[in-house]
């Protein structure tokens, strides 16, 4: 065998151009020329001053490391008039880019929202530290106190970013310039990196202690040297952000510190006083007093902006210094409770919380406000309603004294949806926290109490519940009473859905996010946005759906309860696709707390999981699940979230052969939602009452009982349940009367609405109940020719075993044998020309998404 001849590999520029060719095109690429030595340099001006025909090339160079500024290649080229030049300058990869390359390397799981954007501002953009970052990332060990993802990886946050090393290269190549430098124009760099922002060549002169004239020769020299870059108009710094913290680590202790004090007293020459930082100046020269003056100052500031999260981030940083103490410690822990609410999950305000309510300098009024605070990030931030409920009983008792604050802890109580105690409990806490509020003759504690009746109302499916949400003061000038109007108006968003009153939903979600940032209230804007997923999700708005939801996921999924809803869509929708194993990794990711989670997702991710149960004909677990799931939801008696679960629960206790308790479970559930406002309860009662009567083998009164479940559902709207309506009723009519006419109506218009909304697994299982029937119109006699074009049969095989279904999940779809489905699946990898299961999937991807 003989190979293609290649060209003699040169070991110089000299020998390269000695060895051209003028007998046709030639392509050279010469990089880092900013490296080449006199003779080489030399060679290339000659080659490029006479050029063969033909040539094209290529050369790469770091302006900033040149012998000569402006001159690539050590002098001036003369080149040939004929020859077009064009210099582009490679800048930094903008955030977009950023994010792909972190995605691509790490998983759209692991990357959140802070810290694909913490990524890109410490990076600069360029591409080499992010990739050395990326890398570093990739090969880490898990972060201590990360939380696992869906797929059970550490997820990834802003702090991560901050916390980690700067790469070897990065850290090489930016502490070897500043080692070159004379002694002055180091101190400058010093500054700079102390600094860790772009400033005035007047302030880095300061910081450095050099006078205008040995600043301004210094700046000049750091410049030349690439250790520092112009970011703007006479703004000056590190081009990566990430370079100051390399210099500054190298720094001597004392040296740190008095050029600390300098930085120190030029920020508070700047107007307006950028207080966060002049506080770690201040910090880190030593100037405790001043110190915490300037944290309280910006945490205020902050707080009046709206930026709850910045005064959290800057408050708890604080308070985990120990230095703080006592009345200073009792002050600042204050405000960070009352911003932690109103700003985004934070482990670390968390841990800091209960650090403090074990403080024992703190008096009770204090330690009971904290302890408030703490309980609600406990249950609402984090889904730990059991550790949320205690803290929550424990300061009712020490706010004994203070009836506002004593009514918002009644007031959170009184919600059901965490599963410690019954119903009954959470109504008497409702009680107690209404009478509290009115004696308290507090507005904002009235409006807090009215939001969470609202709240409890209206989840429950009382109808008394919409009166007291018109009633929330919605306009009020108070920024604190507003955003508990927008807390009531947001959850009532939910609750609507949970109860099947879509169109009310609807408008609620047009006031709810718009109250919410005018109230400042991050949180309750973000929660509701995962509401809306929930939403569209049961009134078939499928398309791009997954998309939104996944991306959502990436946001917030630091938070689990705000990420619950959107979990539970993404459970269903890879359910509905038959994407079994992703189906349950959502739908077990839903509610990450597991009993402790907020009963309506513990029902329907139950529900969700019973279903997939089935589908895999695994019994046993179906109706473990719908035993574990009718507990709970018994024991909190709010029987209107049951509309996700009861339905799934039933049959999988119908089809263990328990059709008693099946019975029992369906009078239960009527007597629970009697004489509630719940239409998605309703539907679900009606669906549950036809699989009894078709497991009591009554076809056609189980058909009409799904027909009238079809309407229901039709009514809210919710098409893909009304879809498995119709298929169900054209199933029953199928055993009453096979061959009839209504029965094969019923099952194609089944398989036509799950088909718009995507619902490959269900479109497949409809059509193999279709062909599993005598159809009313003849078929064209013969088989049909598909030649090397897929059969409709090779395609549902191919889209199902794409989606990760096993032979014998897809032969129980399509009622057909493994055998069977074996050689369709083998028919359908020879006729795409593709070799794996794997790749069926990349070509279902094609397709419109969910």
């Amino acid at each position: 065998m003989q190979s293609e001849p290649t060209q003699p590999r040169a070991s110089s520029f000299s020998e390269l151009a000695a060895s051209f060719d003028a007998g046709g095109p030639m392509l050279l690429v010469a990089e880092d020329v900013h490296r080449a030595g006199d003779q080489d340099a030399r060679a290339l001006r000659t080659l490029l001053e006479h050029p063969p025909a033909g040539l094209r090339a290529v050369l790469t160079y770091r302006p900033e490391e040149l012998a000569r500024p402006g001159l690539v290649l050590g002098a001036p080229v003369g080149y040939p008039a004929e020859m077009n030049l064009l210099r582009l300058r490679l800048g930094p990869l903008d955030e977009a880019t950023v994010r792909e390359m972190a995605v691509e390397a790490l998983g759209e799981d692991r990357c959140s929202t802070q810290f694909l954007t913490r990524l890109y501002e410490r990076s600069g953009g360029i591409a080499q530290a992010v990739a050395d970052l990326v890398a570093e990332f990739k090969t880490a060990s898990p972060h201590p106190g990360a939380r696992p993802t869906a797929v059970g990886r550490d997820r990834l946050t802003a702090r991560h970013v901050d916390e980690t090393a700067v790469p070897v290269r990065l850290t090489e190549l930016v502490v070897g310039r500043t080692a070159a430098l004379d002694e002055e124009t180091r101190r400058l760099a010093w500054a700079a990196a102390v600094l860790d922002e772009v400033a005035t060549e007047d302030e880095l002169s300061s910081v450095a202690d050099l006078s205008v004239d040995s600043g301004r020769s210094a700046l000049t020299a750091a410049l030349g040297e690439a250790v520092l870059h112009e970011l703007g108009l006479g703004q000056y710094g590190f081009r990566i952000p990430m370079a100051a913290a390399a210099v500054y680590q190298l720094l001597a202790g004392p040296v740190r510190r008095e050029l600390h004090g300098r930085a120190a007293a030029v920020l508070e020459a700047r107007r307006p006083t950028p207080w966060a930082q002049l506080a770690r100046h201040q910090l880190a020269s030593g100037r405790t007093a001043d110190w915490l003056q300037s944290v309280e100052k910006a945490a205020r500031e902050a707080v009046e902006a709206g930026d709850h999260q910045s005064a959290i981030a800057l408050l708890e940083d604080t308070l985990a210094n120990p230095s703080v103490a006592h009345p200073n410690r009792e002050r600042l822990a204050l405000m960070l409770t009352r911003s932690a609410y109103s700003g985004l999950r934070s482990d670390q305000t968390v841990q800091v919380l209960c650090r403090l309510v074990d403080d024992p300098e703190l008096s009770p009024a204090v330690r009971g406000e904290i302890r408030l605070d703490l309980g609600l990030l406990l249950g609402n931030h984090l889904g730990q309603a059991a550790e949320g409920r205690v803290e929550l009983i424990k300061s009712v008792e020490e706010l004994s004294g203070q009836g506002r604050l004593a009514a918002r802890a009644m007031a959170a109580l009184a919600l059901p949806y965490w599963p410690d105690g019954p119903l009954a409990d959470n109504l008497t806490w409702l009680a107690r926290a209404v009478t509290t509020a009115a004696e308290s003759e507090d507005a904002v504690a009235q409006a807090a109490v009215a939001a969470n009746q609202a709240t409890a109302l209206l989840s429950v499916g009382d109808p008394d519940g919409w009166q007291q949400l018109e009633e929330l003061p919605r306009e009020d000038a108070d920024p604190r009473i507003l955003q508990h109007a927008a807390r009531g108006v947001c959850n009532a968003v939910d609750a609507a859905t949970w109860l099947g009153e879509y169109t009310r939903a609807r408008e609620l979600l047009a006031e709810g996010p718009e109250l919410a940032m005018r109230s400042g209230s991050v949180y309750e804007e973000q929660m509701v946005r995962g509401s809306a997923l929930h939403l569209d999700m049961v009134t078939g708005r499928w398309a791009g759906l997954g998309s939104r939801a996944r991306a959502y996921v990436a946001e917030v999924g630091d938070t689990p309860f705000t990420a619950g809803d959107a979990m539970l869509v993404l459970g269903v929708l890879a359910t509905a696709k038959g994407d079994w194993d992703k189906a349950g990794l959502w739908l077990s990711a839903a509610v990450v707390s597991g009993a402790s989670g907020p009963v309506p997702s513990t029902a329907a991710a139950a529900g969700g999981r019973i279903r997939l149960a089935l589908a895999r004909e695994n019994l046993e677990a179906a109706a473990r699940e719908a035993s574990d799931g009718w507990s709970a939801l018994r024991a909190k008696g709010v029987w209107v979230w049951g509309a996700e679960l009861a339905p799934w629960a039933v049959e999988a206790t119908v089809r263990a052969e328990k059709l008693e308790t099946a019975w029992e479970m369906v009078d239960e559930f009527a007597a629970g939602v009697e004489s509630r406002q719940a239409p998605m309860a309703t539907a679900a009662l009606m669906r549950c009452r036809a699989l009894l009567a078709e497991a009591e083998g009554t076809f056609p009164e189980a058909a009409e009982h799904f027909r009238r479940a079809r309407t229901c559902y039709q009514s809210l709207p919710r098409p893909y349940d009304a879809a498995l309506m119709a298929e169900a009723a054209g199933r029953c009519a199928q055993a009453s009367n096979p061959g009839t006419t209504a029965g094969v109506s019923e099952l194609a218009d089944a398989a036509e609405e799950l088909e718009v909304l995507g619902a490959t697994w269900d479109v497949a299982r409809v059509r193999a109940e279709l062909r599993a029937h005598p159809h009313t119109e003849r078929r064209p006699q013969g088989r049909p020719r598909y030649d090397e074009r897929l059969s409709p049969r090779e395609q549902e095989v191919a889209e199902l075993a794409g989606s990760g279904l096993s032979n014998r999940e897809i032969a129980a779809t399509l009622h057909l044998s493994p055998r069977t489905v074996e050689q369709h699946v083998a028919r359908a990898l020879r006729k795409l020309g593709i070799a794996s299961r794997k790749s069926l999937a990349l070509k279902d991807r094609d397709k419109a998404e969910l």
